[in-house]
């Protein structure tokens, strides 16, 4: 069976080199006929396939210092209260103790998924059965972790805050398992991780003060955008399987998942901070119906675990992209 292929493939690349030949006698004929030079460069397919000059990345690095200016703005203008509509942080002078209880709660669990996270990372780097089946690669790897991270997640969210037990149990598994999913990342080194555990909190410190400092609705509305977006970058994750990341067409798609995506998951951040504050603030609350909730019916209480979930997910994101970056994954290693 192996024969035959190799023998078709023979045949068809024997094939394709005559009609090459006499396509390139044609037209080297019609060129002398009508006196017109006909250009013979690289093609399309060539060109995307052939060794990258560098430039995609060098983009990705123009767009993210783009959106860290347009950044530094946002946050100088709106800290500056230059901005005449009513931001989140003038109308938490209002809020009711339950709504300040229920934020607390919930970025009080970010902090602790996040240092979850962290150690589950560093006990599966440990553990060389685990780093194998992660850092394997491959797409039967990546939609395996993928499914799993889903999940675990899915499991967590739909558990009531009420049943603690069971609720906590499954929000230590999936911060656990995102730990592990993570776990290669050790492969870059610890003051490389370092740096960019650092500039996250940087970046995460600063979105946040620029959502609670811009009117209340303002990043909510970029849900649509953001979605479509999230998926150019889901797309050019799966690409990027399929193409050498040595390639033209492989960088580009490396580019767009390192530098596109830390773009995108820093706007989502600006979009989850909103809505969390949002959601803590109408979601209702048993005082309001005397005590007990709608016409005499149990009312579940606010979930804290499921609304940091979203952040949870972009502060991660965010810290993977920045350690790829500032490994040299991104074009940008010095020589």
């Amino acid at each position: 069976m192996l024969s035959r292929i190799a023998t078709s493939s023979c045949r068809g690349l024997a094939h394709s080199s005559k009609n090459v030949a006499r396509f390139q006698g044609n037209t080297s004929r019609f060129a002398q006929q009508t006196g017109f030079n006909v250009r013979t460069g690289p093609t399309l397919k060539e060109r995307l396939l052939g060794p990258t000059t560098g430039k995609p990345f060098l983009y990705g690095t123009y767009a993210v210092a783009g959106a860290s200016a347009l950044g530094i703005g946002a946050l100088a203008y709106y800290g500056m209260g230059l901005s005449r509509e009513r931001n989140i942080l003038q109308d938490s002078a209002t809020w009711p103790q339950y709504v300040r209880d229920r934020l607390t709660s919930t970025y009080g669990y970010l902090a602790a998924s996040l240092g979850v996270t962290a150690g589950a990372g560093v006990m599966a780097s440990r553990s060389a059965a685990l780093m194998r089946m992660t850092a394997g690669g491959g797409m039967m790897v990546m939609f395996g972790t993928l499914a799993l991270m889903i999940a675990t997640g899915t499991i967590a969210r739909s558990i009531p805050y009420e049943n603690t037990m069971a609720k906590h149990a499954a929000w230590l598994v999936h911060a656990g398992v995102m730990g592990a999913v993570l776990a290669p990342l050790c492969f870059l080194g610890g003051p490389v991780l370092m740096r960019a555990a650092w500039y996250t909190a940087g970046i995460v410190a600063g979105l946040s003060t620029v959502a609670m400092t811009a009117p209340s609705e303002k990043f909510l509305m970029m849900g649509g955008p953001l979605a479509m977006g999230l998926g150019v970058v889901f797309v050019a994750n799966i690409g990027s399987f399929f193409f050498p990341a040595g390639s033209a067409l492989g960088a580009g798609l490396a580019s767009i998942v390192m530098y596109g995506g830390l773009i995108l998951f820093s706007a989502f951040l600006l979009y989850d901070t909103q809505r969390v504050v949002k959601q803590a603030t109408l979601y209702p609350h048993r005082s309001q119906f005397g005590g007990y909730g709608y016409d005499g019916m149990e009312m579940r209480s606010f979930d804290p675990i499921n609304a940091q979930m979203s952040i949870y997910m972009d502060v991660l994101n965010i810290f993977m992209r920045l350690a790829m970056i500032m490994s040299g994954m991104g074009g940008n290693k010095r020589k």
